[in-house]
């Protein structure tokens, strides 16, 4: 069901989204679930599974980009010692703050997913 060509476009295009265009995050997130589902072409529901794990894929990596940047940031020893004791101090939080990013990308890539799947002229019921 999952189609990995389609998934990994997403996932490109949803660390785009998150990296360059954070202003502007929902609505090139509808735009890129859309993309998403619409290559899928295989109806609602799977435009909107493969929507939903690029979403979650974009997430995660861009959630370890972010840790290790700040982590590793500035000089190394800074870095270590810093960005360490602050990322261990603050995990529990992070963690939270990065589930419930998995979770909005997921619904908001999802539903125009199940969106381009729909215009994708194919039905999930073949």
């Amino acid at each position: 069901m999952t189609k990995w060509k389609a998934v990994i476009i997403g996932f490109i295009l949803t660390l785009l989204v998150r990296i360059c265009l954070s202003r502007y995050e929902f609505i090139g997130l509808l735009i890129v679930g859309f993309i998403v589902g619409y290559i899928a072409k295989e109806g609602m529901l799977s435009g909107l599974w493969n929507a939903a794990v690029a979403g979650a894929f974009g997430t995660i990596i861009s959630s370890i980009l972010f840790i290790i940047l700040i982590t590793f940031g500035g000089t190394l020893l800074g870095g270590l010692l810093g960005g360490l004791t602050g990322f261990t101090l603050s995990g529990i939080g992070s963690l939270v703050a990065v589930l419930l990013s998995i979770i909005k990308y997921m619904i908001i890539m999802g539903i125009a997913g199940a969106f381009g799947g729909l215009i994708s002229g194919n039905s999930s019921n073949n």
